[in-house]
């Protein structure tokens, strides 16, 4: 619930798994028995792409993160930082780990990732340009509509989404169980 979070930010001192009141009902919460600080672990805005290259014949990128064991594929994500709107760090994350340039974007939906606690912000993006992709994805892949597959988690709902609005059926993959 809480992986990390072990010391207050406002004393230093360890903090306690307790029930709290609030104005919804009685709630666990980690929270500072001396001072009174509440970690309220809050999910964590997460901005995702499904990227369409309009010099790619409108085919869609999906690449491959550094950390990933497998060969799995997946939309451009990342995180959306202070003072910017979900376009601005969307087209910031896109130009970052692809060097595409953004030509439009369109909110595809918010969807809930708790496994992760994030939500995350789907954009359908517009771009175009040379794929040069960041040290932080390894290899990418430019797939035909009828050719991508989604799966039952987090963008994998975004991505599906954005198909049926084109009018395509989604097939969904299994992920492989965590480790």
């Amino acid at each position: 619930m809480t992986e990390g979070a072990r010391f207050c930010l406002q004393c230093g001192g360890a903090l306690a798994l307790l029930a709290l009141q609030e104005d919804g009902g009685e709630r666990t919460r980690l929270r500072c028995p001396a001072c009174g600080w509440t970690h309220w672990n809050n999910p964590t805005p997460v901005l995702a792409a499904v990227i369409e290259c309009s010099d790619q014949g409108g085919r869609v990128l999906l690449a491959r993160n550094a950390a990933w064991t497998g060969r799995m594929f997946a939309l451009i994500t990342g995180f959306m930082e202070a003072g910017e709107t979900p376009q601005e760090g969307i087209a910031r994350e896109i130009a970052e780990e692809t060097a595409l340039e953004v030509e439009s974007l369109d909110l595809i939906g918010v969807y809930d990732f708790q496994r992760m606690n994030q939500v995350i912000i789907a954009y359908h993006a517009v771009a175009h340009g040379e794929v040069r992709l960041s040290p932080e994805l390894v290899e990418h892949r430019m797939f035909d509509l009828p050719d991508l597959r989604c799966w039952r988690a987090g963008t994998g709902y975004a991505l599906a989404d954005w198909l049926k609005s084109r009018g395509y059926e989604p097939q969904f993959i299994e992920l492989p169980p965590r480790p």
